[in-house]
């Protein structure tokens, strides 16, 4: 039995085509839904540099852990970082979300809450409300490390401060030679990792 290719029809494919790009009749939706997606794109990205800011918290806290204060202000500016490029991200947001607010019927201050309220199909509705569901996740996430970190900042201040409390002496007194009058020459031990 003779083995037939089958060679699809470029002129048929081309013809649809060009039904599909020069169709008269758009829908008013198609304007509408690029900033949907761009909006959504934008919440994409937010979520990346959330999940980026939590991971620079926890190099911060594995350098408070571990004693490593030395490389503490180059975590701290890396952290900074990410906060700018979060900033940036949202005011691109607010510009988006104002605009899909407006296309959607309701006030251009919205929240992610009344955008998705007032989606116009379930698909953005699902969409949104996984944005919405990640962010919140994220930043609960992010509230505890910060925490956290700061409980461990307050307690290597504190230690810190102690230990210099018990270094210096009172050298309100003199000698008659000149020389400080120490009442106490007890040996002391300093921790050289903080």
């Amino acid at each position: 039995m003779p083995t037939v290719a089958y060679m699809p029809n470029p002129t048929l494919y081309a013809r649809i085509d060009q039904e599909k790009v020069f169709r008269s009749e758009e829908p008013e939706g198609d304007h509408a839904a690029m900033g949907v997606h761009e909006l959504s794109a934008l919440l994409w990205r937010e979520r990346e540099l959330l999940e980026l800011l939590m991971f620079k918290l926890e190099e911060e806290q594995l350098l408070l852990t571990a004693g490593r204060t030395r490389w503490l202000p180059f975590a701290t500016r890396e952290v900074e970082q990410v906060l700018e490029r979060l900033r940036k991200s949202a005011l691109e947001r607010a510009v988006e979300v104002s605009a899909v607010a407006t296309q959607w019927g309701t006030s251009e201050d919205a929240t992610l809450k009344e955008i998705i309220s007032r989606a116009p199909s379930a698909a953005w509705k699902e969409t949104f409300t996984s944005h919405l569901q990640a962010l919140n996740e994220l930043a609960s996430g992010i509230a505890a490390l910060r925490d956290s970190n700061l409980q461990y900042l307050r307690a290597a201040s504190r230690s810190t401060q102690e230990t210099l409390a018990h270094i210096v002496t009172d050298s309100g007194t003199y000698d008659a030679s000149g020389a400080a009058d120490i009442p106490s020459t007890r040996p002391r031990f300093l921790d050289d990792k903080l």
